[in-house]
């Protein structure tokens, strides 16, 4: 016996062979297929004709129509076609624009920063400048890899509002320097803690002073100074003796320069025993040296 489940199916199966009889959904496939014909014999033709107003007109629709793959061929036919023409400008615009859809940003950089150089009072020459910041903003990596492309963003953004000291799009702008910042900000962060980690007390002591100073108001800025405190801490208290009274010295220096800071950190009291510690063992180390 069929299932409820097999006779909902060959239900629906009669239902669709009613509405939709063979000859209609052989006909419904033919539009399908020839719709696909159509847009490729479209552009074979754009390519092959020696029209370039039909070229720009197929072009135009295929960039209208996000098929970028399509597009860039035709108008890279164009951009030399034109040169030197009052349709340049509008078809090396379509051309950059069409990378950025693509989102190769990295072509797409190049060829708006391009455009915004040959064409400087185009009506797109403020677009086509912030887009090609953005394009270094897409490019920027994760904080664990290679940072450069990231320092290359925020110059470019920068710079952009320094060419475009009216633009609305300062905001915009801002807020993805902030973001490329805080990416940075973490990469260093995590650089000097997995010297910590890596129990190289000295380096990661280094590492976060200048951790402090480059980012001084970090998310981070009260860990930082908390390991810089435990990193000394270590530093200290397992130096030879002619080493051991300085860095005590050093490390409780750094226990005021946490307190001083973060006076109500949830933290304080770990702090604290360390500081103990280090007042004992100063005192002992004072007391030995003593006549």
């Amino acid at each position: 016996m069929p299932s409820t489940i097999e006779k909902t199916l060959a239900s629906k199966r009669r239902s669709v062979g009613i509405l939709f009889g063979p000859a209609i959904l052989i006909w419904m496939l033919g539009l399908l297929g020839s719709g696909a014909l159509t847009s490729c014999s479209d552009f074979n033709r754009a390519l092959k004709s020696d029209s370039l107003e039909y070229k720009l007109e197929v072009a135009e629709k295929y960039y209208a129509a996000e098929s970028w793959d399509r597009a860039i061929p035709l108008l890279e036919e164009l951009i030399v076609a034109y040169r030197s023409t009052v349709t340049s400008e509008r078809v090396n615009y379509l051309h950059a624009k069409s990378y950025m859809g693509m989102k190769d940003y990295t072509l797409a950089g190049y060829y708006l920063a391009n455009f915004t150089r040959t064409f400087p009072k185009s009506q797109y020459a403020e677009e086509c400048a912030f887009l090609s910041a953005v394009c270094f903003y897409k490019n920027s990596p994760n904080y664990e890899l290679d940072q450069v492309d990231t320092r290359n963003a925020i110059d470019q953004l920068q710079l952009f509002m320094v060419r475009y000291p009216n633009t609305t799009l300062k905001d915009s702008c801002n807020n993805l320097i902030d973001e490329l910042r805080t990416k940075l900000e973490v990469k260093a962060y995590h650089g000097a803690d997995q010297y910590f980690r890596m129990r190289n007390y000295q380096a990661a002591s280094v590492a976060f002073r200048n951790f402090v100073r480059e980012w001084p108001n970090s998310r981070f800025r009260e860990d930082a100074m908390l390991i810089i405190l435990k990193a000394d801490h270590h530093l200290a208290m397992n130096s030879v003796e002619s080493k051991k009274l300085d860095r005590l010295k050093d490390a409780i220096k750094s226990y005021h320069n946490f307190a001083d800071a973060f006076p109500q950190s949830v933290v304080l009291p770990e702090a604290n025993k360390l500081h103990k510690e280090l007042t004992t063992a100063l005192e002992r180390g004072t007391n030995t040296q003593r006549p």
